[in-house]
């Protein structure tokens, strides 16, 4: 189903009026066929922007105008990865006076083999596989409302506010490649992913910081297909989330060695 960005001109508006505006759209979306991901509001200018998928231009418009009646002054079709890849650096919070804790959950994810896939694929074949991998994760992390910090070549740097969406993003994101792999007669893509917590120092659109380095360390010692997590992201996590036992990993770059856990279920 084709994937559209409208735009709504509200001048006046709160975010509050914007995010009840949101809850009556998705009361009606599911009737309509259509599915809503995201949508953020620019106070300033007047603007919100609704991110969707949907049969058609005017099942968008369908929806607004069953819902509130505010129908969208533009619609365009929009190309998902590029979508994705903003929509991950995109903050709104409904209360614009909250304030927010440094603390965050840090999660590096990584390609398996990407070097030998280039190398037996050839460049045109394995960029279609990385802009496939690119796309599973980007659709977890808006699901969960992580930040896609940078690319890294064959993998993503995200930061998440809350520990528990950031395990439920890992797991959905474990849960995609198994299932692309079990429906798929491409090359397999598996992923690795390493998870830490703590304060990390934003720095030209990049994040610093001991949890960083943890995060990624963690994620090159696990293996495909696996989570691994800090102990304090594993102190952290909410019930319901399970864990293999405690192992004590030496890991590049630490001095000491460093309790990790390996995560293997979710909450559901």
């Amino acid at each position: 189903m084709p994937l559209f960005m409208d735009r709504h001109d509200v001048p006046g508006a709160t975010a509050e009026d914007v995010a009840q505006a949101h809850l009556s759209d998705l009361r009606v979306a599911a009737d309509l066929g259509v599915q809503f991901f995201s949508y953020w509001f620019d106070p300033d200018k007047g603007g919100v922007f609704c991110f969707a998928r949907a049969p058609e231009r005017e099942s968008l418009v369908s929806v607004h105008e069953k819902s509130h009646g505010l129908i969208p002054n533009e619609i365009i079709a929009v190309s998902e990865d590029d979508v994705l890849r903003f929509l991950g650096h995109i903050h709104d919070p409904v209360d614009h006076t909250e304030v927010t804790s440094p603390f965050r959950t840090i999660m590096f994810t990584d390609l398996e083999g990407s070097t030998a896939l280039l190398e037996s694929l050839g460049e045109a074949p394995f960029l279609e596989l990385l802009k496939e991998h690119d796309l599973m994760i980007r659709r977890a992390l808006v699901a969960a409302t992580g930040r896609e910090v940078k690319h890294t070549g064959d993998g993503i740097l995200a930061a998440f506010d809350s520990v528990e969406r950031a395990l439920t993003c890992a797991l959905a994101i474990r849960r995609g490649f198994d299932e692309r792999n079990q429906g798929s007669a491409r090359p397999e893509l598996r992923v690795r992913l390493g998870m830490a917590a703590g304060e990390p120092v934003d720095h030209n659109d990049d994040i610093y910081g001991s949890a960083v380095n943890l995060a990624s360390r963690l994620c090159a010692a696990a293996e495909p297909q696996h989570i691994l997590v800090s102990e304090v992201v594993r102190n952290l996590a909410p019930d319901g989330f399970r864990f293999g036992d405690p192992e004590t990993r030496h890991l590049k770059g630490f001095a000491d060695p460093v309790v990790a856990y390996e995560l293997t279920q979710g909450s559901n």
